[in-house]
């Protein structure tokens, strides 16, 4: 039998109606107004890990939601991603430490080039967080912390100074503490030496370290103990040592434009509230660097 064919008129106009179906179906634009194409795809974020928690449950999230591009987020100590990213192991868009000394081993001929100008957009002080069920925790909150984590058998965790900035804070704060409290030996005795493998830890594993009980106290960023909600012991402001988080984008980001509508987010009042609700202290953003080699579109946030 042959099929039986539909008029050419008939045909048109069920054509006409299953088109205007479908575009109902995908939220066409009925408004008369033009639509714009939402972005898409991914940007590739290389982030000091003490940043974790803000990226991941944070401006991750809210950033996708603002853009349509959908944030790829890795997490190490800043040294740590330098490395990686001149031992050509890992390619990012982003680049995110939390030391502006940092971006410098990035910087000219001799580094790669991957950096030409960075931004500071936010701090955080060192402090001491503890775990509240360890049987220290009494004396952390009675007695000096000096003397507390000299105490036998007191395990302590930090980052390793020669990968991560942190790391270096915590040698430097404690040095401090030894000229701060006229007490001769003390750094050697809390630390053990400055890389102790028995008190060095990937950044992104000391926190859990702490909070599944296999520390009783470790040296973090104030954000990241807010956002834990563990207890901490705040230094004096003579041994007072910052974090300063800087971003920019690395020399050949795959996903450039994504790259700059991350940055745009994250300087601008929806990013900062976000880390500012994190516990990040926000500062306004500073260029250093090469001014000329800033994207056009970031001049402007920037102050350039």
């Amino acid at each position: 039998m042959r099929s039986r064919a539909f008029p050419r008129r008939a045909f048109s106009s069920a054509a006409a109606l299953a088109l205007m179906l479908g575009l109902a179906g995908c939220g066409a634009n009925t408004s008369g107004k033009p639509s714009a194409a939402i972005p898409a795809g991914n940007v590739n974020v290389l982030y000091a890990g003490s940043l974790v928690d803000v990226m991941e449950n944070g401006i991750g999230p809210a950033f996708h939601k603002a853009t349509g591009y959908t944030l790829q987020g890795i997490a190490a100590g800043s040294k740590a991603l330098v490395n990686q990213i001149k031992g050509r192991l890992r390619q990012g868009d982003v680049f995110i430490s939390a030391s502006p000394s940092v971006n410098a081993l990035l910087m000219g001929k001799a580094n790669g080039n991957y950096v030409s100008w960075y931004a500071t957009f936010a701090q955080a002080p060192l402090v001491i967080g503890y775990d509240p069920t360890s049987r220290f925790a009494h004396d952390l909150r009675t007695k000096p912390w000096y003397l507390v984590l000299q105490e036998p058998g007191f395990r302590l965790g930090r980052t390793d100074p020669i990968l991560d900035p942190k790391g270096a804070l915590t040698v430097q704060a404690v040095q401090a503490a030894q000229t701060y409290y006229r007490a001769p030996g003390l750094a050697q005795h809390i630390l053990g030496g400055t890389e102790n493998p028995a008190q060095v830890f990937p950044e992104e594993d000391l926190l859990g370290r702490l909070q599944s009980g296999q520390l009783d106290a470790g040296f973090f960023y104030s954000n990241e103990a807010a956002q834990a909600h563990i207890p901490v012991i705040h230094l004096p402001a003579a041994l007072q040592f910052d974090a300063t988080f800087t971003v920019t984008v690395l020399r050949g980001a795959p996903h450039a434009a994504a790259a700059q509508a991350f940055i745009r987010f994250l300087l601008g009042k929806e990013g900062q509230a976000i880390l500012r609700g994190d516990g990040l202290q926000i500062l306004p953003p500073h260029l250093h660097g090469n001014a000329a080699s800033v994207p056009t579109n970031l001049r402007r946030i920037l102050g350039n």
